[in-house]
């Protein structure tokens, strides 16, 4: 079974900017705006056969998210 690659953009609390994190991976890539962190994100997140982004907004919630690939029906979500 292929695991979805689920990346994140989250605001960087610390030193402004925006940060993309990929889940269950070491390391973050930081980037000054948030539209250059989604790209960066999407890029990631369509690198494997399935993959998802979640953009999360200023407060950290989720605004919004995508899935890349084929979805599996066994995987909820």
């Amino acid at each position: 079974m292929t695991k979805r690659k689920v990346v994140h953009v989250v605001p960087d609390k610390k030193q402004g900017g925006w940060n993309v994190e990929v889940e269950k991976q070491q390391g973050k890539k930081h980037f000054e705006t948030k539209d250059d962190a989604v790209g960066a994100g999407k890029k990631i997140a369509k690198e494997g056969p399935l993959g998802q982004i979640k953009i999360h907004k200023q407060d950290g919630t989720i605004q919004t998210e995508h899935t890349y690939g084929e979805d599996p029906k066994n995987i909820l979500g």
